[in-house]
């Protein structure tokens, strides 16, 4: 068989990364209340405290329903995570899940589309961060940041100053800790979902029905490219699975932590696109990048609450760089571990127990973008890549329950294995969403991908190293790893 398609058995993930012990040279820090703030806290954030308006631009008041769809998709998607997560407790997330399962050139096209649903959307994160940090100095001291250091070449600038320092703040808190990281994000998340609460509460008391009028002018069409907007807002959930080797009792608390959080964010999504519509109309909404600002000076006739509703984004968009950032370094630690990408990403500090020099060169290198691109250019092709490493990830649970129906699973996917195929249907049709210019750019980013795995990754993967081969009717493990030198 092609070398492409050497296995790692689920076994042989769990022992390597010593998942049911201590951890690859990790620390077990983290409880369920914890992983569940983490949880939020990768996923409540520029979604919809920025993109929310790019979402009502193409599906008016039915941007609900665009939620909804979107939600939906992540439902049956978080019910394979839960599975994978608690049966395989990895730092690798998707890219373990799929080497357990797909074999290896799948698996490293999934932590090669990784670097977009985290490493990229940290960069469009933080491009929102900078809009919110404006609103809030406009609200403050009636002053703004000149636009030459406030935006990429794209939005009429030179350079994201803002965008850079959130991104390095965020490393410096990640390379102190997963206790302090943990502890931060768990307030930041609080704090958001209060803040977004108030802001349903100011904006349901100026609701009128008659903003909701016409429901869905822009037919199933305008829902449909709505909710391959509003899925960027759900992004970050299969984040909480990248922690499998610094949570306390991880083959429990992963798959519950995955449902609270899909639950928590639905509702909350929801009931802020309804309230925000129907204060003011799609109209007032639709491509204002401050949106939930704007509606409570206007609500509110006032710039105090607008100012705090600033203050809220700048804190919940921050915790979602702080938890993607701290995903994708554990992502890559997982692919350098196996040898798929240079050994520098798998170094754990024995000071701090955290990667160290990997969380700096993840910060440096996609700082780039966040400082010269705009947000428009990375939504589109983020989400494409997120919805792929979803599709791997329903396929890989249906063939390890073929392949491997012994294995321990504190969770089992629901109405198997209907629930896995609607997931990649679900998926798939999102991912048409998106229109073909973006599939043409993922087409590329897949080719390079491939590429790389043929010139690198493939010759110096440690199952290579070790010999191992699968044969078609395998089940057990691909083979030993090769010893760390």
């Amino acid at each position: 068989m092609s070398s492409g398609l050497r296995r790692k058995s689920p076994d042989q993930l769990v022992a390597e990364s010593g998942a049911d012990l201590e951890g690859h040279g990790l620390s077990r820090t983290m409880g369920l209340f914890q992983l569940v703030c983490f949880g939020v806290g990768a996923i409540v954030g520029t979604g919809i405290f920025v993109g929310l308006s790019d979402s009502v631009s193409e599906a008016g008041p039915a941007v609900v329903l665009s939620f909804v769809l979107a939600a939906v998709t992540c439902i049956f998607t978080a019910f394979s995570f839960a599975e994978l997560g608690g049966a395989i407790p990895v730092s690798g997330s998707s890219y373990s899940f799929a080497y357990a399962a797909l074999g290896e050139r799948t698996a490293f096209l999934v932590g090669w589309c990784l670097l977009l649903e985290y490493g990229v959307s940290v960069s469009a994160v933080a491009v929102g961060w900078s809009q919110y940090v404006n609103e809030l100095l406009n609200s403050l001291i009636g002053w703004e940041l000149p636009a030459v250091l406030s935006s990429g070449p794209g939005d009429g600038g030179v350079v994201n100053l803002p965008a850079i320092v959130v991104i390095m703040m965020a490393a410096t808190l990640l390379v102190r800790g997963v206790r302090e990281s943990a502890t931060a994000t768990a307030a930041m998340a609080v704090l958001k979902i209060g803040i977004l609460a108030a802001f349903c509460a100011i904006a349901f008391s100026a609701f009128e029905d008659g903003n909701l009028t016409p429901f869905a002018g822009e037919g199933l069409g305008g829902i449909t490219a709505g909710a391959s907007l509003a899925f960027f807002s759900y992004i970050g959930f299969d984040a909480i699975t990248t922690a499998g080797e610094e949570v306390r009792n991880p083959r429990r608390n992963i798959p519950i932590a995955i449902m609270i959080c899909i639950g928590v964010v639905t509702l909350l999504y929801c009931a802020v696109a309804v309230s925000a519509i129907g204060a003011l109309g799609a109209d007032a909404v639709s491509d204002k990048p401050a949106a939930l600002s704007l509606i409570v000076n206007q609500v509110t006739d006032s710039t105090v609450g607008g100012g705090i509703i600033a203050f809220g984004a700048v804190v919940a968009i921050a915790s979602v760089v702080l938890a993607v950032m701290y995903g994708q370094t554990r992502v890559l630690m997982s692919m350098s571990r196996d040898g798929l990408i240079p050994r520098v990403f798998e170094r754990v500090s024995p000071r701090t127990r955290t990667p160290v020099a990997n969380t700096w060169i993840v910060a440096t290198v996609f700082a780039v973008p966040a400082a010269f691109s705009s947000l428009d250019v990375v939504v589109n092709l983020t989400t494409i890549g997120t919805l792929a490493t979803m599709v791997a990830v329903n396929v890989a649970v249906m063939v390890l329950r073929r392949r491997e129906p012994e294995l321990k699973r504190s969770f089992r996917v629901p109405l198997h294995p209907v629930s896995p195929v609607l997931g990649v249907a679900f998926c798939l049709y999102l991912m048409y969403g998106t229109g073909w210019t973006t599939w043409l750019q993922f087409a590329v980013f897949l080719a390079a991908g491939s590429l790389l795995y043929t010139c690198y990754g493939r010759s110096r993967s440690r199952l290579a190293g070790s010999g191992a081969t699968v044969s078609s009717g395998a089940t057990g493990p691909a083979g030993p790893a090769a010893p760390e030198g």
